[in-house]
């Protein structure tokens, strides 16, 4: 009896939050997923192909004391800033599924296009370092076999957008995942176990290590502060309500279960393979550390190749807010197979990616496009617009110290996103002296 009255209690705050909380119209699923699986996918993304670099992107600039304290600092303070973005998840008594729809609740109509314009350049840029990073795991897996002469990096990125078009024309939104999420897991665990022992075999090998951190004063101040907008992108994925629109309810509380879960388990593999890496080469660590190692070629060529697989379904991760907006604009609906749904994602989804792919040949700089996604985008996403906007939403219900702390956040995160986009632009002029376009790297 007891049970039943629990059921029956159960089902019925269920049904008072379908009443209370309105749901935006949308083409994607809602309301599906367990805080387990957003867990997941957040995970995903802090392990994705991307820490394969941050040894040399995060490290190598900042060295020990810097690399350790800005970690910790970025998984402190990142973690904050997400509680913030999934407690106004149901502000004003309407989810918010995407992030401009939140932004526009809280500042007006015009917050809207400007969040959204912020959002898409994250999101693209992002995509376009995926693109890079699983067109350099495919070229490692040729130059292991000694087929690099032949299949240069513009070609393996072409390959890697191909496989990307495939996977987003076959997969039509983000809770479709599911077990694609357990593949990613085991894909990922491959290729950081795979580089975390091979590097430390190489460390105990190695003679003394440089630490040091090198170069003139003024490029060292440029290089400190890109590494911190990498400290930044590390952690975030910019793109947090439309993970959080997949949740059940009750969705803010089942959101924070999946925060704590990616700031605590999911970050132990990132910051295993950034440290070892760089204890293991020091100064001389590679942005792609599967091209130091040494072993088997058979291991480096499974591990490169779970590189290039994973890096093809974090895209698809990050690309689903594009790919939402324009099934809901184009309103395509019913089963995913239906002809005319299936031509949309064909020609959407495949004129999307060829023009990402498209770029990211053209300018391959992958250490370069971290700096400026962490500075233009990911600062303020993150920081800036979460601090203010809780600032706005909660005024009457802070504290002093609570509006100072919030503030004192919006200042120093808006001073060092201008400061990490000149950075960042400087870093890509250099490069495009140094490189041309469509560069073998």
């Amino acid at each position: 009896m007891r049970e039943a009255n629990m059921i029956t209690e159960t089902r019925n705050e269920s049904e008072d939050y379908k009443l209370t909380v309105e749901v935006p119209e949308t083409a994607h699923a809602v309301s599906t997923d367990s805080w387990l699986q957003a867990g997941f996918v957040l995970t995903t993304g802090v392990n994705s192909v991307f820490v394969l670099g941050y040894s040399g992107t995060i490290m190598v600039p900042l060295g020990w004391i810097g690399g350790i304290v800005g970690l910790m600092l970025a998984t402190v303070l990142s973690l904050n800033a997400n509680m913030l973005v999934a407690k106004l998840h149901e502000h004003g008594g309407k989810r918010h599924i995407r992030y401009r729809d939140l932004a526009a609740q809280i500042y007006g109509r015009r917050a809207y296009t400007i969040t959204w314009a912020m959002q898409y350049v994250n999101l693209f840029m992002i995509n376009i370092g995926f693109l890079i990073l699983g067109g350099s795991a495919l070229k490692a897996c040729f130059a292991v076999f000694n087929y690099d002469h032949t299949m240069k990096l513009p070609y393996c990125i072409a390959i890697t957008g191909f496989a990307c078009a495939l996977f987003a024309i076959s997969t039509p939104h983000l809770s479709a995942l599911r077990v694609w999420l357990g593949c990613s897991t085991v894909l990922g665990l491959i290729y950081i176990i795979v580089a975390c022992v091979l590097a430390a075999k190489d460390g105990i090998n190695a003679p003394p290590r440089d630490y040091g951190i090198h170069g003139k004063s003024s490029s060292r101040i440029f290089t400190t502060i890109g590494a911190c907008a990498n400290l930044v992108f590390a952690f975030n994925t910019g793109m947090l309500p439309e993970i959080q629109a997949t949740v059940r309810e009750p969705a803010v509380k089942n959101m924070l279960k999946a925060l704590y879960f990616q700031f605590t388990v999911g970050v132990v593999p990132m910051l295993a393979i950034t440290f070892i890496g760089y204890w293991a080469y020091g100064a001389e660590t590679p942005t792609y550390l599967l091209n130091s190692v040494s072993g088997p070629l058979w291991i480096k060529a499974s591990a490169n190749i779970s590189a290039f697989l994973q890096s093809i379904i974090c895209l698809h991760i990050f690309a689903s807010p594009t790919y939402e907006y324009l099934d809901t604009k184009f309103g395509i609906r019913g089963s995913a197979l239906k002809l005319n749904n299936l031509s949309f994602r064909i020609a959407a989804r495949g004129g999307y990616l060829v023009i990402s792919t498209l770029v990211s040949a053209l300018l391959p700089f992958l250490g370069d496009f971290e700096s400026l996604t962490g500075a233009l985008s990911t600062f303020p996403l993150t920081f800036i617009l979460a601090n203010h906007m809780y600032i706005v939403a909660k005024k009457n219900k802070l504290s002093l110290l609570q509006k100072l702390w919030h503030w004192f956040n919006v200042v120093i995160f808006t001073i060092m996103s201008v400061a990490a986009t000149i950075a960042a632009l400087r870093l890509i002029v250099l490069d495009s002296k140094q490189y041309h376009v469509f560069a073998d790297l």
